[in-house]
């Protein structure tokens, strides 16, 4: 009954026709509950004047990873978004993709393996979220032989042990060197007083879906601070998936059965003494790939990927009573990649499968010592080195039985890098940031990588002018990964560049309201993407020089009530230089829409998050449909003391839409779920 009158009145209409209607009606359900409310609070104050700039900064965040030390988003060097645990929550999100697919400007894709995260019109198919640099707690998680930086259910981060995440826009090379192109994604995780006992935790959804957690936090009188916590997560994902692609005779009529299941599992903990702070995970996931990726037999559940990555981190930092403020950080990661791929080798009628293996193993460890000191009153200067030794690099692909080794490359890797930044206090309101990073590499050598900004903050506005330049080193498996059937090395592959500017407007309409505004440009020259050799092998070249334009637009809003919202429109153009072309896999239009309406005070929340995203090129240069995709989530704490419970309902409408494929798919677009739905159960003591 609940979707009776939408069916009807969007049946006798256009498909074109459908997603504009869906459209316009999350609009309304989005904001007439923040417009009725704001009804009611037409007296709101005005922005404080300028000497009462106590009442003014009070509920302006504070973000660590734009600088490497704690500001106002107001003075940071880029343009800064922050999701906080609260939200998080009370939207409903799952992964670290669902937090990002609702940030501005972002969008996420799948391709039944892999989340792939994309940024200011650029998500190229195939690329492993390389050119987003993913820390968490400051600690680098891209790996060292793909660069990946994990999103969905791969990520080594529980959800429901994130504090924040702070997404910093822009190049940040000058700070952290490679992989920081498109921008940093900082996730800050929860700490043991924050819990304060014991949490336990129970999700069940769709497809056989099933999670369960359970962590351990305190603080001691004497200030030691530990938290430890383990979860599970298994899904079987479809029963039964259609690939008109592999619609033909022998190959079960397009239908992959049981091959989509998903499970993980992690291990987290941190331990906090004085100046100290000593922390730990380890993930591990296994996924069945019911895509048939590389040519590989259709309709097995015998294809699949599993990764694991673990690390340890110790971190000191003190501020002395000379304002030294010094950090050091020693780490230790280990990254294993394992895809099992079966193959019909034959030349005949007659099958001749065969599993081929894929094995990955990367060791690294690293060091990183930081000062940061005010000088002159007027200058915060910070200067860092960082050391990485990536210690092993091994990739080898071989059939299994009978064995036959087509790859077997091992290689190591030394990087060193200096940086230096100076945020200098020109007048009181207006701020000058300038930063250059020099990181060399063992094969092939140095670069060098600025940024510059000029911050001007008013009672009510911050602009802010931003200059960046970054780099992305090709890593070991564009570089040197050749199997023979399916790949092809290419060892002379030179580092990617990219230049921004950025223009950032933020104004305070009033004390409930915020507006921003962005406009960017941006050039990758040299940068490295996928192709086809003359022989039919998949190889990576610096194959093109990018230019990009864009305008990101958002508005936020936020009562004591409890209601919250915001709305965003990103413009994003982005072309090769030469041809003109618009890039695979680039939505011109992204429109967001977000809502946390309190239906019953401080016990009920509706969570309520619709996205538009526009027409996308595929690798053959048609382009998939336009989508709709609407999420709602009730969220109840505070009935029982100590219990939470939630329930979402994903692609409210079932939306049938795809994501481009890439190189390895036979299929030009990937479909998505339809409606999903997770129940979640929280208990705290």
């Amino acid at each position: 009954m609940h979707f009776s009158f939408f069916t009807i009145a969007t049946d006798a209409v256009c498909p074109r026709s459908r997603w504009r209607n869906r459209f316009f009606l999350g609009l309304a359900l989005t904001l007439l509950p923040v417009f009725a409310d704001a009804q009611t609070d037409v007296s709101a104050e005005l922005p404080p004047a300028v000497g009462e700039e106590s009442v003014l900064f009070h509920d302006i965040p504070s973000v660590f990873g734009a600088s490497k030390y704690e500001q106002k988003v107001t003075e940071a060097p880029s343009s800064i978004t922050i999701i906080t645990a609260d939200e998080i929550k009370k939207y409903g999100h799952r992964t670290l993709s669902d937090i990002l697919q609702s940030v501005n400007g972002f969008f996420v894709t799948n391709d039944r393996n892999y989340s792939y995260i994309g940024a200011r019109g650029f998500n190229r198919p195939g690329d492993y979220n390389t050119r987003l640099l993913l820390l968490v707690d400051g600690h680098r998680l891209n790996d060292s032989v793909f660069d990946q930086a994990p999103g969905g259910t791969e990520a080594p981060v529980d959800i429901d042990l994130i504090d924040r995440v702070e997404i910093i826009r822009g190049p940040s090379s000058s700070l952290y060197g490679t992989n920081a192109f498109f921008g940093v994604i900082n996730v800050i995780t929860k700490r043991g007083r924050d819990i304060k006992g014991v949490e336990l935790s129970a999700e069940v959804g769709s497809y056989e879906s099933h999670k369960g957690r359970f962590t351990l936090g305190t603080q001691f009188e004497n200030g030691i601070e530990a938290l430890l916590s383990g979860s599970y997560y298994d899904s079987r994902g479809h029963n039964r998936l259609f690939y008109k692609e592999f619609k033909v005779p022998g190959l079960s009529n397009g239908i992959a059965r049981n091959a989509d299941e998903d499970g993980s599992y992690h291990l987290f903990g941190k331990l906090s003494w004085s100046d100290f702070t000593l922390q730990g995970s380890y993930h591990s996931r296994e996924k069945k790939i019911p895509t048939a990726a590389f040519s590989s037999v259709f309709n097995t559940d015998r294809t699949l990927t599993k990764d694991e990555h673990g690390y340890v981190d110790l971190k000191y930092q003190h501020l002395f009573a000379d304002q030294w403020d010094v950090f050091a950080r020693l780490y230790y990661d280990r990254y294993y990649y394992r895809g099992d791929y079966l193959f019909d080798y034959s030349e005949t009628e007659e099958p001749l499968i065969t599993l081929n293996r894929d094995i990955t193993l990367a060791e690294w460890w690293g060091a990183e010592l930081k000062v940061t000191r005010r000088f002159f009153e007027k200058h915060r200067v910070t200067v860092g080195h960082e050391y990485r030794d990536n210690m092993i690099q091994d990739q080898r692909n071989y059939d299994v039985s009978p064995f036959a080794s087509y790859l077997h490359d091992q290689r190591s890797l030394r990087i060193w890098a200096f940086y230096f930044q100076d945020e200098f206090a020109i007048l009181d309101n207006l701020i000058l940031n300038g930063g250059v990073r020099y990181d060399h590499y063992d094969t092939f050598g140095g670069t060098t990588n600025p940024r510059v900004a000029l911050i001007y903050n008013l009672p009510s506005t911050s602009i802010k002018l931003l200059y960046g330049e970054a780099f992305r080193a090709p890593n070991p498996f564009e570089q040197y990964y050749g199997s023979g059937s399916v790949f092809q090395a290419n060892p002379d592959l030179a580092p990617e560049e990219i230049t921004t500017y950025e223009f950032v407007v933020e104004h305070h309409l009033d004390k409930n309201w915020r507006a921003a505004m962005t406009g960017y440009y941006y050039t990758i020259d040299g940068l490295i993407g996928q192709t086809e050799t003359e022989d039919g092998l998949l190889t990576f070249e610096n194959l093109e020089n990018i230019e990009a334009k864009g305008l990101e637009f958002e508005l936020d809003g936020k009562y004591e009530s409890g209601i919250e919202g915001r709305v965003s429109y990103a413009l994003q153009e982005a072309k090769n230089q030469d041809s003109g072309e618009k890039l695979t896999n680039s939505p011109q239009h992204i429109v967001k829409l977000a809502l946390i309406y309190p239906v019953i005070a401080d016990k009920l929340y509706a969570g309520l998050e619709s996205q538009y995203m526009s027409e996308r090129r595929t690798l053959s240069g048609r382009n998939t449909r336009g989508h709709f995709l609407t999420n709602f989530t009730l969220f109840n704490q505070n009935l029982i003391k100590g219990l939470e419970v939630s329930g979402s309902v994903f692609n409210l409408f079932d939306e049938a839409y795809g994501d481009p494929g890439s190189g390895e798919h036979r299929q030009e677009v990937i479909e998505q779920d339809g409606r999903t739905f997770w129940l979640k159960l929280k208990y705290a003591f």
